[in-house]
């Protein structure tokens, strides 16, 4: 099982880092529903998480995501990750600031028949928004 598990991991992140919303979206079933922080309605579907994808690109065109920490149980995943790139699009409506990020999250996934189902993801919207200068650093 193992095996199975690492292969997932794997597989996620190198369809995560194609910067192909397609490819992104290929680990997500048909009726996948899922909730993000930055979001404003959850997601539904394959489809929505390439729209999703191609959002998220446009915004930070040489992203790079990496797993730090992985607990898996069964067909459930919890992913401790880290996005890195550069701030060149719009996002959220925030015009490109040009600006160097890393933002770290966590994102509890649940598959079924080796696609993601279900989705839950929290990251640091603070931590971005600092570091494209929306809000201020926190003091020492």
């Amino acid at each position: 099982m193992q095996g199975t598990q690492d292969r997932f991991i794997t597989d996620l992140f190198a369809a995560w880092n194609s910067h192909d919303p397609a490819i992104a979206a290929t680990p997500y079933a048909a009726e996948y529903e899922g909730v993000d922080i930055g979001q404003n309605a959850p997601l539904h579907g394959a489809a929505a998480m390439q729209e999703y994808f191609a959002r998220f690109y446009a915004a930070f065109p040489d992203v790079v995501l990496t797993a730090d920490d992985v607990v898996v149980s069964d067909d459930q995943y919890a992913i401790a990750w880290n996005a890195r790139g550069t701030h060149l699009g719009k996002l959220m409506n925030i015009p490109p600031s040009g600006k160097a990020i890393c933002v770290r999250g966590i994102s509890l996934l649940t598959l079924h028949a080796g696609k993601v189902i279900r989705g839950q993801t929290v990251w640091d919207m603070a931590g971005l928004l600092r570091a494209i200068g929306l809000l201020p650093r926190l003091s020492r």
